[in-house]
């Protein structure tokens, strides 16, 4: 064989990585004098670089992704068995791993009865978009077409989700983008707008929601894309009262309620999917990273048997199906790895750790909120928390990105990898955004706390 998992020369790879790889989301320059970091090994919740460094991984493979931790073998045994059984056959026909993981998803969505593939977070969101243009012209006459999205909610790198992603630089230099992606206020109860009801804020958001319907026109707004939990926008909860009513609003003006679940999804809040705190039945919910863990490639846009009727009419035989396909929706690693992903979910109650771990992070942070005063607010559900720095608590004046930045550059230097807000907005790059896998235990947040407790305090000092 070329090519052996553990037979290689750290140097090698090192050069060949920065002589030949584009990385995502970041600047090469540094690259010629210190050479990219190489990840080698992961276990557990640790990971080990090519210079044999180790690292607490306090974001799930740094985006959010690896829920169960890394060297699960039993996913890999069964991706492996299954690649060399069929491991790949376009999704107009179907195959065992994607069948039987439907149902086993379908079940802990109720309401819902429908899985496309793809194969990632952005991919499901463009289906979800082409389901709800293709409806408009379907039923309405080609006029409810406009999908509104949320400020600070992200939904994808491609043109068409960043033209329905509310942050400002995230999108810099990629206009012109889709027409008929229309913005909606935040929902952030610690950055309340002006002229906001600080008394029932929840109602009041979502209230501006319906507001923009009517200005841009009841009979011309097809669906409503927001995430559960704002997550790389700054881990924002929506208050009480405002999922409610944003259901009623859909529901009132015809509207498809679309949930993004790409990171929330599959335990991460401690329920298998964000939108179930709340009491609410989305018509379309998509979701990525965590459900197969990492392991493999894979995403779903699921839909309620209502939405997949609409593409069974025969007005129109030749085009009145959804004429859509994605390569990689049939290869069968992503729904094999996903199988065994959910039943360790199951079987190592990994979402009520989430719950507990979750609890125990906040109430450890809320005490380094008492002992740093560059500390605003302390926020999140489950194992996805953000912890938003301030210049000074009463104005709530953000910290520059540099504070965020070298506080995350101090905690890897301590063996702690965490998240920020990178690169996203004009003044709110300030939130530390931590997304530690569902296997964490108390130990584990200790050391992130302990790192976290360090790095403020230091960058706090100099400021």
């Amino acid at each position: 064989m070329a090519y052996e998992v553990n037979n290689f020369d750290s140097t090698d790879v090192v050069n060949n990585d920065r002589d030949h790889v584009w990385h995502h989301l970041s600047h090469h320059k540094p690259f010629e004098k210190t050479g990219p970091m190489v990840i080698v090994k992961g276990e557990g919740m640790r990971v080990w670089d090519s210079k044999g460094n180790e690292y607490l991984d306090a974001v799930s493979g740094a985006v959010w992704t690896v829920n169960v931790g890394y060297g699960r073998a039993e996913i890999a045994d069964v991706v492996r068995d299954q690649l060399v059984a069929m491991n790949y056959f376009a999704q107009t026909a179907g195959n065992v791993p994607a069948a039987q993981f439907s149902k086993k998803l379908i079940d802990k969505m109720p309401g819902l009865s429908r899985v496309y593939f793809s194969n990632s977070g952005s991919e499901a969101n463009e289906k979800a978009f082409k389901i709800v243009r293709q409806i408009a012209h379907k039923k309405y006459g080609g006029k409810k077409t406009k999908i509104l999205y949320r400020d600070r909610d992200y939904h994808g790198t491609t043109i068409a989700t960043l033209s329905a992603t509310g942050q400002f630089e995230r999108r810099n230099h990629y206009g012109p983008f889709v027409p008929d992606f229309v913005e909606v206020p935040h929902c952030c109860e610690y950055r309340a707008q002006e002229e906001a009801d600080k008394e029932n804020y929840g109602v009041w958001a979502a209230n501006q929601i319906e507001k923009v319907i009517l200005a841009e026109g009841a009979d011309t707004v097809g669906a409503l894309c927001l995430e559960p939990i704002t997550a790389g926008g700054g881990v924002i909860e929506a208050p009480e009262g405002y999922w409610a009513r944003v259901q009623e609003i859909c529901k009132k003006y015809d509207v498809l309620l679309h949930i993004d679940e790409v990171v929330c999804g599959l335990g991460r809040t401690g329920s298998w999917f964000g939108y179930q705190h709340y009491g609410i039945q989305p018509d379309i919910v998509t979701m990525a990273k965590g459900v197969a863990s990492g392991y493999a490639a894979i995403s779903c846009t699921v839909t309620t048997e209502e939405v997949f009727e609409m593409f069974k009419e025969d007005e129109d035989p030749r085009m009145g199906y959804f004429r859509d396909v994605s390569t990689f929706g049939g290869c069968t690693a992503g729904p094999a790895a996903a199988l065994v992903n959910m039943e360790i979910l199951e079987n190592e109650n990994l979402l009520e750790n989430a719950t507990e771990q979750g609890a125990y992070l906040l109430k450890r942070l809320r005490g380094l909120m008492e002992k740093h005063a560059i500390i605003g607010d302390v926020r999140g559900k489950g194992l996805l928390v953000g912890i938003e720095l301030v210049k000074d608590r009463t104005t709530k004046e953000p910290v520059d990105e540099s504070v965020i930045t070298a506080v995350a550059g101090h905690c890897m230097a301590n063996g702690v990898i965490i998240g920020r807000t990178n690169r996203s907005f004009r003044e709110f790059n300030n939130t530390i955004c931590l997304a530690p896998a569902l296997i964490a235990r108390n130990e584990d947040m200790d050391q992130l706390v302990e790192a976290l407790d360090d790095a403020v305090g230091e960058v706090a000092s100099k400021m």
